[in-house]
């Protein structure tokens, strides 16, 4: 696939059903795109792929299990593209600890988590980035996400165990933006 075709994707399922879901993948593959040119051609791709794909899941002819990281990864590995997508939609942004509290741990299993630069980008992008596809701060988004789903819905269980992960994956994403030379955006 390219880029255009699963930006195309993304909206043919997201846009009209979720538009604001869709402003949010916006967001997240605009910063995508500008971080891209600091990767290898090969994993920019796999950035920017990710980045219109990694909530597909949540549109509603491909939400199965109603867990959108696990609906997602299942899709686009039936749309045929890569391994390594599938792990980046299935595990993205600590994906397991909310999988642990729907019990379908076993089922995310199936997919590899793509762990290093490329997973830690997507995840960075995905928590500076608003519902509405605006630039925030981590700190801004986590906020939300606990305002938007409170303590007893999955989310919000999963959030705090889910913390120390994404603290890293921040970190250690800052840290290459860092070195890359790319302006963190997310003020």
């Amino acid at each position: 696939m390219s880029t255009d075709s699963d930006r195309d994707l993304a909206e043919l399922y997201l846009a009209r059903a979720l538009p604001r879901r869709w402003r949010h993948v916006q967001g997240v593959a605009r910063r995508a795109e500008a971080v891209a040119a600091h990767l290898t051609p090969a994993d920019g791709e796999l950035l920017v792929t990710a980045a219109w794909l990694h909530d597909i899941g949540y549109a509603p002819p491909l939400a199965t299990t109603g867990f959108h990281p696990l609906d997602g990864a299942s899709a686009v590995r039936k749309f045929g593209v890569g391994e390594r997508l599938w792990g980046l939609v299935a595990h993205h942004c600590a994906a397991v600890h909310e999988a642990r509290e729907v019990g379908v741990a076993d089922q995310l299993d199936q997919f590899r988590d793509e762990q290093g630069l490329v997973g830690d980008l997507l995840w960075y992008l995905d928590m500076i980035t608003s519902p509405d596809g605006q630039p925030v701060s981590f700190a801004e988004r986590m906020a939300d996400v606990r305002a938007r789903y409170g303590t007893e819905h999955f989310v919000g269980r999963a959030l705090g165990p889910s913390m120390g992960e994404r603290q890293a994956a921040l970190d250690r994403a800052l840290r290459w933006l860092v070195d890359a030379g790319p302006r963190p955006d997310y003020a």
